[in-house]
C-alpha cells in the first residue's frame, strides 16, 4: 500500500507540473513574440537601410521571376531562367561595391568556366568515346586543383575568393553534365546568359533606388573611430581627478572607444567593395581608400593605448588626492589639446576639408606632454612611497604615448587630404582693420564745424 501510494504520488506531481507547463506555454510564447517584435523594431531602427534593402532585394527576385511567367521569355530560356533568380539572391548585397564585386566576380568566372568547360568537351569528344571520360576526368582534376591553390594567395582570396569558386562550380557542371548531354553549347550559352541578366537586373536596382556606398560608410566609420578616441579623453580627465559632476554621460563617454578596437574587420571589408563603386558624391575615381586602412590602424593603436588609461580609472583610489593633484592640471591640459586635436581630425575627415587647426593643438599637447614628463622627473619620483607614486607615473606615461599616437594620425589624415584633394579654408582674420567706406566718411567731416570735447572720468 505505501508503494502504491508513493508511486501515485509521484503521478500526482507529474500531472501537475505538466499542467503548470501547459497554462504557462501560452504565456510564454506571447513573450517571445514580443520580444521578437523589440529586436525587429531595434533593428530597423538602429539603421532604417537595413528595411529598404530587404525591400530591393525582394523587387529584383520579382523582376527576374518574369522569365517564368512570361511563356516567351520561358520559351528561350527553358529551365535556365532559374539560375537568374539563384543569381539575384546570392550576388545582391548591402551595398553597392559588394553586389558589384560578387556580379562582376560572378559574370566573368561564369563566362570564362562556361567557354573553357565548352573547350573541354570538344577535345575530349575528338579524343575517341573511350579516352573521352577520362579526359574529360583530368581537366577537372586540373583546374579544380590548380583554382582552389590560387584561393591561397592573399590577393585573390580577397577580391576574386567568390569569382574562383563560381569558376569550379560552373566549369565542372558544363563538363560533367556534357558527358550525357550532346547540347553542350546551348546549355552553356543559357546558362550564362541568365546569370548575367539576374546580375544585371541586380545591379540595376541596387544602384537606382537608395543606393548603399561602401566608400561613405568607410569614411564615416574612420572619422567616428576617432572621434570616440577624442570623446574617452574628454571624459578621462574630469573621472580621474574627480571633477565630473554628470556620471552618466561620462560613462557613455569612457566607453565608445571600445568599438575602435574590434573595427578592422569591418574597415578592411568596405575598403576593398569601395574599390569596385563608381564615382559618387564628393568620391572621385581613384580615391585612396587604401589610406583610411592606415589611418584605421593608427587609430586602433591608440585606442590600445586608451585601453590601458582605462583600466587606471579604477586605481586611482590607490593614489594619493595630493599625488593626484600635483599632476592634475598639466594632465588635464594634455587631454583637453588631445581632445581638440582629434575633434578636428574627425571632422576633417567627415567634412573633406584640410585641419589647418589641428597642427596647432598637437603642438600644444606635445609641450603639455612635456612639462607634464618634466614634472614626473622633478616631483613624483622624489616621493618615498612609490608604490603610490607608481599608477601616477604610469598613467601620465600613457597620456604622453596617446600625444604621440594622436601626432600619427595627424599626419596620416593630412596625407589624406593631400592625395583625396580636401578642400583648403582660409581661417578667417579675427581683428579686421575698419572698412574703406567709414574711413572715407571720417575724412569727409567738415573741419570748420565746431568741436566738442567730452571729458568722461
Amino acid at each position: 500500500m505505501e508503494v502504491a501510494s508513493v508511486a501515485d504520488q509521484k503521478e500526482a506531481g507529474m500531472i501537475f507540473r505538466g499542467w503548470g507547463w501547459l497554462k504557462a506555454f501560452p504565456g510564454k510564447i506571447i513573450s517571445k513574440v514580443v520580444e521578437f517584435a523589440r529586436k525587429t523594431k531595434k533593428l530597423g531602427q538602429d539603421d532604417p537601410r537595413r528595411i529598404i534593402h530587404s525591400l530591393k532585394v525582394g523587387l529584383a527576385i520579382t523582376l527576374v521571376s518574369m522569365f517564368y511567367y512570361f511563356e516567351p521569355l520561358y520559351d528561350g530560356f527553358g529551365v535556365s531562367a532559374m539560375w537568374a533568380v539563384l543569381t539575384v539572391v546570392v550576388v545582391f548585397e548591402f551595398s553597392v561595391g559588394a553586389t558589384l564585386s560578387k556580379g562582376f566576380n560572378r559574370g566573368l568566372a561564369t563566362f570564362l568556366a562556361g567557354t573553357l568547360g565548352f573547350g573541354a568537351h570538344h577535345l575530349a569528344i575528338l579524343s575517341g568515346e573511350k579516352a573521352e571520360p577520362i579526359l574529360l576526368g583530368l581537366f577537372v582534376f586540373l583546374l579544380a586543383a590548380m583554382m582552389t591553390f590560387v584561393r591561397f594567395f592573399p590577393r585573390m582570396k580577397a577580391k576574386y575568393d567568390y569569382g574562383v569558386l563560381v569558376f569550379i562550380l560552373t566549369f565542372c557542371l558544363i563538363s560533367v553534365s556534357g558527358y550525357r548531354d550532346d547540347e553542350v553549347l546551348e546549355m552553356a550559352h543559357k546558362r550564362v546568359s541568365t546569370i548575367l541578366l539576374g546580375g544585371f537586373a541586380a545591379l540595376l536596382v541596387c544602384i537606382v533606388i537608395c543606393p548603399v556606398w561602401a566608400g561613405n560608410d568607410l569614411h564615416n566609420l574612420v572619422a567616428n573611430n576617432i572621434e570616440q578616441l577624442a570623446s574617452f579623453l574628454e571624459g578621462f580627465g574630469p573621472e580621474y581627478f574627480n571633477t565630473s559632476e554628470d556620471v552618466e554621460s561620462n560613462n557613455t563617454l569612457l566607453e565608445g572607444y571600445k568599438s575602435v578596437l574590434h573595427s578592422k574587420q569591418t574597415e578592411e571589408s568596405l575598403a576593398n567593395f569601395a574599390r569596385w563603386e563608381p564615382c559618387h558624391g564628393q568620391f572621385r575615381f581613384g580615391h585612396p581608400w587604401k589610406h583610411y586602412l592606415k589611418i584605421g590602424s593608427l587609430t586602433r593603436k591608440c585606442a590600445y593605448r586608451i585601453e590601458a588609461l582605462h583600466g587606471y580609472l579604477n586605481t586611482k583610489n590607490q593614489t594619493s588626492q595630493e599625488i593626484r593633484s600635483k599632476i592634475q592640471d598639466e594632465s588635464i591640459k594634455v587631454s583637453s589639446e588631445s581632445v581638440k586635436a582629434l575633434k578636428e581630425l574627425a571632422m576633417a575627415i567627415e567634412t573633406m576639408i584640410t585641419p589647418s587647426a589641428a597642427t596647432l593643438h598637437i603642438t600644444k599637447s606635445k609641450i603639455a606632454a612635456k612639462n607634464l614628463k618634466l614634472m614626473l622627473n622633478a616631483d613624483l619620483c622624489k616621493e618615498t612611497d612609490l608604490l603610490e607614486v607608481i599608477p601616477a607615473v604610469t598613467m601620465a606615461s600613457l597620456l604622453v604615448d596617446v600625444v604621440s599616437c594622436s601626432e600619427k594620425i595627424a599626419e596620416s589624415v593630412h596625407e589624406l587630404a593631400s592625395l583625396a584633394k580636401f578642400k583648403s579654408v582660409k581661417p578667417e582674420v579675427a581683428a579686421r582693420k575698419p572698412s574703406l567706406q567709414k574711413m572715407q566718411s571720417y575724412s569727409s567731416v567738415n573741419v570748420s564745424q565746431s568741436h566738442h570735447v567730452i571729458t568722461v572720468e
